[in-house]
């Protein structure tokens, strides 16, 4: 038993899936005498026959059937065992893209079990979704509904959430009332390549809420030319992700958004077929035990499409 290989297993298992010596050598990517000649030293190493075969079929002997579904277990334990060693050595390279928000833990989350590389090209939720889906990365950080996920063939955890907020004229005079979501306004920008996810996003929570859409043509969804939309707006403005930890100029508060609570959420995707241990260790270390962060909560909105969105 001391000789037995687990190569020798694998073979045992395609000739015994196969019945046919010929395309289980194909199947396996080596000759057929090769095969044949590996499959007589497990026997004898065994210490029994495991087929019967002539010219004409080859068929498992009794003990072969009894032993298949031990091997079969046996293989997948193994291979169990090169993943964790695979996790455990954190050699992988994993590619991870993002549009702009990250946790701030990722590193120390992700340092054991693969070592994760930040792409440079900080690009919009569609596109990163479509690199993954092309190869060009192997995880994104970014916003998908539903449908993006189907057509694009990804599959989503949930990684993290932001609850929006509204931007609004006044400076700090103490107290800062609420805002319901019907008074705000939402700016929503021509520029489709930039700003295709915020767009859907906020054409869907004026409808749902009876907010008003602005249509911009500056791409002013954040930043300083943002908060000139503010001046100009008689009604508080939704901010955006992109905004959330930009520090407001003196003239304007922050308004938190009630009745209900916008949440805007952040998906760590990969693809359907993705099988490297690296790259689902690194998807497990990054999304267990995230909890709800808030998405739950009776009066919190998502839009109908996204991923984490209660149906009905």
């Amino acid at each position: 038993m001391a000789r037995v290989e687990l190569r020798q297993l694998r073979y045992f298992v395609a000739v015994a899936e196969e019945l046919n010596f010929g395309r289980a050598a194909e199947r396996l990517l080596i000759a057929g005498p090769s095969l044949s000649q590996q499959i007589k030293a497990l026997e004898r190493d065994l210490g029994v026959r495991l087929f019967d075969r002539d010219r004409r079929r080859v068929s498992l002997t009794p003990a072969g059937a009894a032993l298949l579904p031990h091997t079969r277990a046996l293989l997948d334990r193994a291979d169990d065992l090169k993943q964790r060693a695979g996790r455990l050595s954190g050699s992988q390279t994993v590619r991870l893209g993002y549009v702009n928000w990250l946790p701030a833990d990722l590193t120390s989350r992700t340092a054991a079990v693969a070592q994760v590389h930040l792409d440079a090209w900080v690009a919009p939720s569609h596109t990163q979704a479509a690199r993954v889906a092309d190869g060009s990365l192997d995880l994104a950080v970014c916003w998908v509904r539903s449908e993006d996920l189907e057509r694009l063939g990804l599959r989503a955890r949930l990684i993290g959430a932001d609850r929006l907020y509204a931007v609004a004229r006044g400076g700090d005079s103490g107290d800062v009332p609420d805002v319901a979501a019907r008074d705000t306004d939402v700016l929503i920008d021509e520029d489709v390549t930039s700003w295709a996810s915020w767009n859907v996003y906020g054409e869907e929570f004026a409808q749902a809420t009876g907010a008003r859409t602005v249509h911009i043509s500056d791409g002013a969804i954040t930043g300083p030319a943002f908060f000139d939309h503010v001046r100009r707006c008689t009604r508080p403005v939704v901010n955006s992700p992109k905004g959330q930890t930009n520090p407001l100029p003196p003239d304007l508060v922050r308004r938190e958004i009630v009745a209900p609570k916008a949440y805007w959420t952040w998906s760590l995707v990969w693809r359907e077929s993705e099988n490297r241990a690296g790259v689902l260790a690194v998807v497990d270390a990054l999304c267990d035990g995230i909890g709800d962060l808030g998405i739950r909560d009776p009066d919190a909105w998502l839009p109908a499409g996204d991923p984490y969105a209660l149906p009905g």
